[in-house]
């Protein structure tokens, strides 16, 4: 199951800054303005760059999930009157 491809409006606001800082940095080294295959090609590096990010953030969150999850107690047997009230059903 693959992650739809992150777009501009999914970016965080600190994120769309940074990418219009690098395409500035890329319009500047260039000396003229970007065509637009150069600005999605820019573009298109941030993004994978920062889906590839968030990939390994969610994986340390799933794995965290997975280490904090309840475990039954492997050397207790089952116990009916452990699980029942001893009033029983009202």
């Amino acid at each position: 199951m693959s992650t739809p491809r992150l777009t501009q409006k999914d970016m965080t606001e600190g994120e769309q800054r940074e990418l219009k800082t690098l395409l500035d940095r890329a319009r500047i080294a260039h000396g003229r303005t970007l065509t637009n295959a150069e600005t999605n090609q820019v573009k298109k590096e941030y993004i994978d760059k920062l889906m590839a990010e968030r990939e390994v953030e969610a994986k340390k969150a799933r794995k965290l999930k997975k280490a904090q999850a309840y475990k039954p107690d492997k050397e207790s047997t089952f116990s009916w009157t452990a699980n029942t009230s001893p009033r029983g059903r009202r």
